[in-house]
């Protein structure tokens, strides 16, 4: 038998609550499937198992607080079950003058079995609104990612006589959590890691003039950002520079071969998260595109998935919607580096001698010193330069 752990869902992360069971015991699952939701200082996160087979007990019950390595459920992996269908056939199979019939065996456990209850996925805000209403949300139809009941579809379905609540405390309380955690995490990384900065800026004029060529024949729905050239062009730019990306533990760099990057984004509520973006070096930018907005979509919807939580091998932030021309970013911990964009902007440059206006942006990058250095870290911002200025290759 094996457990089904509450997994760390980054650095700044002690414990979760359980909000909803996606499972029952008897349920057949598959590597990858989601089998509960959490709820930690960064909103509720859908968690995967990771290794196929049968859900024998759930050990936690809903709205129930536990630290990251509680067992959650039983389960019966799928090499478990093979092994013991084996050994149940062999029991089973008659042995010559054995007139007894073998017994059975039964497994015993500590832990009383929980059995899951049909809820549909609810925000937090929107079930402690419900309970306050007096409505029960189970039965309301869901406006939000994957039919989720959202706090407006509470307040909708109690009519404009719905009581003033305290619901914009508990968004403030909940803000100020994640506020404690992400303030304990950076903490942490100034403390711990070695940090050295470098920053230089891009001419992106002949990445935009590419990009508009390119949205000018699309449909609206399928048009691009540039967002995705600087994350497609980090991704790549690791392939040389490989010891931007990866993490550091039990005191020795663990360089990662997979480019999975960490996207910075901001709450509506305050604070941020930074899900992971995975084999952005793999994926052309038709791929990237719709993955990209449905990840940041998530995020702010508060569903994303525990492996898009822990998976980034290196983040990127960009703080140029906010008009912010350079940024100095912190390193996420574990990991090794951090690239910062901030607001494209015109500025007068040489071009063949004479002066011309350009569209730029500056990049930055915070990295371990422990593991690289300065030079190579110029060296991992020219080629994520060079890459931007052949925008059709990436």
């Amino acid at each position: 038998m094996s457990e089904f752990r509450l997994p760390s869902l980054g650095a700044d992360m002690d414990d979760a609550t359980l909000r909803e069971w996606f499972v029952k015991p008897g349920d057949v699952v598959q590597k990858g499937d989601i089998v509960a939701a959490v709820e930690t200082n960064k909103g509720i996160i859908d968690i995967e198992i990771f290794e196929g087979g049968t859900i024998e007990q759930l050990l936690v019950g809903l709205d129930e607080k536990v630290p990251v390595g509680t067992a959650l459920a039983l389960y019966r992996g799928e090499h478990e079950s093979a092994v013991e269908e084996f050994a149940r056939e062999c029991v089973q199979r008659p042995k010559k003058n054995d007139s007894t019939e073998p017994s059975a065996l039964t497994a015993k456990t500590k832990h009383p079995p929980l059995e899951a209850p049909a809820r549909k996925r609810v925000s937090p805000a929107a079930r402690q609104r419900a309970r306050e209403l007096g409505v029960n949300p189970d039965t309301l139809h869901g406006s939000g990612p994957g039919g989720a009941v959202t706090l407006e579809d509470v307040i909708a379905s109690a009519g404009p006589a719905a009581p003033v609540s305290s619901t914009t405390t508990n968004a403030d309380a909940s803000a100020s959590g994640m506020r404690q955690a992400i303030a304990a995490a950076m903490a942490r990384s100034k403390r711990e890691i070695p940090h050295y900065y470098l920053s230089t800026t891009i001419d992106m004029t002949r990445a935009l003039d590419w990009l508009q060529a390119q949205n000018a024949e699309r449909p609206l729905p399928e048009r691009m950002v540039y967002a995705i050239l600087l994350l497609k062009a980090v991704a790549r730019a690791v392939k040389k520079i490989p010891e931007v990306n990866g993490f550091f533990v039990d005191g020795q760099a663990q360089l990662s071969v997979p480019v999975h990057i960490g996207v910075a984004v901001s709450l509506r509520t305050g604070g941020l998260v930074v899900p992971a973006l995975h084999d952005v070096n793999e994926q052309a930018l038709d791929q990237l595109m719709p993955e990209f907005f449905d990840l940041v979509d998530r995020a702010r919807s508060g569903h994303l998935r525990g492996s898009e939580l822990q998976d980034g091998t290196i983040t990127v932030t960009s703080l140029g919607e906010q008009g912010v021309e350079t940024v100095l970013p912190i390193i996420f911990p574990p990991q090794l580096a951090i690239v910062g964009f901030g607001s494209v902007i015109e500025r007068v440059l040489p071009v063949a001698g004479k002066p011309a206006v350009r569209r730029v942006i500056n990049a930055s990058l915070a990295a371990d010193h422990r593991v690289s250095d300065g030079h190579r870290g110029g060296l991992f911002l020219a080629e994520i330069d060079r890459l931007l200025q052949e925008p059709e290759s990436l």
